[in-house]
């Protein structure tokens, strides 16, 4: 087939600047490159760093870029803004999908691949004929509730969402004609597998130490503040935290008042604590595997969390949250713990691990197992044959 990817317009593929969406997007497209399914185009925002890229060697894969950074592209967004007030996105990601569609109207593709933006569909609808049109969604973009959320859902032949919790909302819109089928995410595996561990003192940690681990983005809905809190219930101080990340990607360079808030938390217990800031992906499995156990506590509804995934690819036993998407990816291998109370709910199952390295022993082989089924080959194989279904 012939195929068109747009993606959310912000960040390039391939992911030379990162993001979940857009590294996903690199492992189909891998895929394609080594199997030569189908002839792909992917219209991406342009970035330097993409320029020398190894991908874009690729016969069966073809990048277009659309710039909308540079002084000549800011001046054509806000002329686009001006002459264009009743667009469903932002004037950024409406300007780079108006680019694009000048570019598709060129081709004929029997697919159009939508990434994680929903309403694009609606202007699609109105500049070309009758596209055939397949949403990625990655995020909570499309429920009920969503503004147009008839018209969109109808737009589509298909939808292919990361997490049963997310396929289950898409289709409470029209349950008598369901759409949205459910192809879980994934991660690179082997990074995981092939990692070794960090060295503990590089950092201020001992062979000694019951190391507990959290990754992810310093914000409120992730939950560290509660795990914070139990760590400092427990006053044990054997137990130490290692918290990897920051509030954004390492693009931030003043703390915001949520790290301010959380670094004032930790005052008292600061020497059982270390924060790393931002650390490049390719050293997460390397700092995950120094630890004892991953919490994930995240205290709102992930659409799938990837950190979990990560976890049990680092073989660690892992305790998590009943939010959103993580239930389906680690019941039975990890310790969920409900929101409510969720303090002493980590406190309690942090003691339980802590106190029983038999059943640490336990989860951290079936965690390692069961991270098997999130590989991205597995993911890509699943992706294109949930295309061949409409």
């Amino acid at each position: 087939m012939k195929i068109a990817i747009l993606t959310s317009g912000i960040m390039p593929v391939p992911a030379v600047q990162g993001g979940a969406v857009e590294t996903l997007i690199d492992f189909y497209l891998s895929y394609n490159d080594h199997h030569r399914l189908h002839d792909i185009t992917v219209f991406s925002v342009w970035n330097p760093d993409v320029e020398q890229h190894q991908a874009l060697r690729s016969t069966v894969n073809h990048y277009v870029y659309i710039k909308t950074n540079g002084c000549l592209a800011i001046l054509k967004k806000r002329v686009f803004q001006l002459t264009h007030v009743q667009e469903y996105y932002h004037h950024s990601m409406a300007y780079y999908l108006h680019e694009a569609i000048k570019q598709i109207h060129i081709k004929n593709y029997d697919l159009i691949i939508i990434e994680n933006r929903p309403g694009y569909v609606l202007t699609l609808n109105k500049q070309l004929i009758n596209p055939t049109c397949i949403l990625h969604l990655h995020n909570d973009f499309l429920n009920i509730e969503t503004q147009n959320a008839p018209t969109i859902f109808q737009g589509y032949g298909r939808i292919i969402c990361i997490s049963n919790f997310i396929t289950a909302k898409v289709n409470q819109i029209a349950p008598k004609h369901a759409k949205a089928i459910t192809v879980h995410n994934a991660i690179d595996t082997k990074l995981f597998y092939g990692a070794k561990s960090a060295k503990r003192e590089a950092i201020g940690f001992s062979e000694d130490d019951f190391v507990l681990v959290y990754s992810g983005r310093l914000n409120e809905e992730k939950g560290i503040l509660p795990l914070v809190k139990a760590v400092k219930q427990l006053a044990k101080s054997k137990i130490k935290l290692l918290i990897i990340g920051d509030s954004n990607y390492g693009m931030d360079k003043h703390p915001t008042p949520f790290v301010d808030r959380l670094h004032q938390e930790v005052e008292f217990i600061k020497d059982q604590i270390v924060f790393t800031g931002f650390i490049d992906y390719s050293q997460i499995p390397s700092y995950l595997k120094m630890a004892d156990i991953a919490v994930i506590p995240s205290m709102w509804d992930e659409p799938f969390g990837l950190t979990v995934v990560e976890a049990m690819a680092a073989g660690l036993p892992l305790i998590t949250t009943r939010s959103g998407g993580i239930p389906e990816i680690c019941e039975g291998v990890a310790t969920i713990v409900d929101r409510d109370n969720i303090v002493e709910n980590l406190a309690n199952a942090i003691l339980e691990l802590y106190e029983n390295p038999e059943k640490r022993e336990a989860m951290a082989i079936i965690s390692l197992k069961h991270s098997k089924f999130f590989d991205k080959e597995r993911y890509a194989e699943e992706f294109y044959r949930a295309l061949e279904t409409m």
